[in-house]
């Protein structure tokens, strides 16, 4: 794992024994961490001048990950940002990563995955000569037709069984089909399918 010094992470989850749980496991590995309760608590706090990493809970009270995730934009305030959640969320989760976000974890989360993701995130930041998503290329793969629209379907925050409505074919062939998309792009997860598939659809971004 990847030591920062002079780096923050700030946690927002409304979950308190959540925030407990996260800032013990990452003050344990070497991480500075504030936690705030709201993404409103996160905004009126004092900017950190420090360089951090934004650990976001997708639902929140009140304006919720990805409404402050366009806060942050519109404010200026740059920010990697990974978010977190306790439901798997096809739709939100590429809006999520479209807006720019780093990963998207499930609840519960597993330490290596957090501390990885985390990183990454932390080491793209460091890096302000480059754009954020810079180390995340691929060469674009021979798709089939059927491999072209349902990436175009997934990417357009469509659920398998509504890719597999609009084409007529099983849901069972539509997460084949999703498997063999991970394979060829080599995805690790939803998250970098996203990421990596965003400029081979780019062109047709919805079915």
């Amino acid at each position: 794992m990847i030591h920062y010094t002079e780096t923050v992470i700030h946690v927002v989850d409304d979950d308190s024994a959540m925030r407990t749980a996260l800032k013990r496991l990452l003050s344990q590995a070497g991480y500075a961490v504030k936690e705030y309760a709201s993404a409103g608590e996160f905004l009126v706090a004092d900017p950190d001048p420090s360089p951090g990493c934004l650990l976001l809970d997708l639902e929140l009270p009140g304006p919720g990950g990805l409404e402050l995730q366009r806060a942050l934009q519109r404010l200026g305030r740059v920010m990697p940002i990974v978010f977190i959640s306790a439901h798997s969320d096809i739709p939100r989760t590429v809006m999520a990563i479209k807006g720019g976000a780093f990963d998207f974890l499930l609840k519960p989360i597993d330490a290596r995955t957090l501390f990885a993701a985390l990183d990454n995130a932390l080491a793209s930041a460091a890096d302000t000569s480059s754009p954020a998503k810079s180390a995340k290329t691929v060469d674009v793969p021979d798709l089939s037709a059927r491999e072209q629209v349902v990436l175009r379907g997934i990417m357009a925050g469509r659920l398998n069984k509504q890719i597999a409505a609009d084409l007529a074919l099983s849901e069972r062939t539509i997460k084949s089909c999703r498997a063999d998309l991970m394979r060829k792009l080599h995805a690790r997860s939803f998250a970098d399918l996203v990421i990596l598939a965003e400029p081979i659809v780019r062109p047709k971004a919805a079915l």
